[in-house]
């Protein structure tokens, strides 16, 4: 299995723990919870919005997060190993990332 950084076993590499994150996605987990009760109770559109807007924001904020941490070490310790292998490997995934970004 692959670590967060693309590496697998065979190599050992420091990678960021995202534990800290769990909180924001336990939160974002109660928002859904609660726009599917809002939903099963046939709430007033605008207000199951407004919550689905306020998830859409703490998802981004999330996602926020982990690239700057990717950014930070994943991308930033290929970029200073000189391996151009790694380096061209990094800068594809940084073009996948992007692409499927709104």
């Amino acid at each position: 299995m692959k670590d967060c950084c693309g590496h697998g076993p065979e190599t050992h590499h420091e990678h960021p723990d995202h534990s800290g994150e769990i909180s924001r996605v336990n939160r974002i987990s109660g928002q859904l919870a609660g726009v599917k009760k809002m939903i099963e109770e046939h709430r007033y559109c605008p207000e199951i919005l407004i919550q689905l807007r306020a998830i859409r924001s703490a998802v981004k904020a999330l996602e926020a997060n982990i690239l700057e941490t990717h950014l930070g070490h994943c991308v930033n310790d290929a970029m200073n190993s000189q391996d151009a292998k790694e380096v061209k490997k990094k800068i594809k995934e940084l073009q996948e990332i992007f692409k499927r970004f709104d």
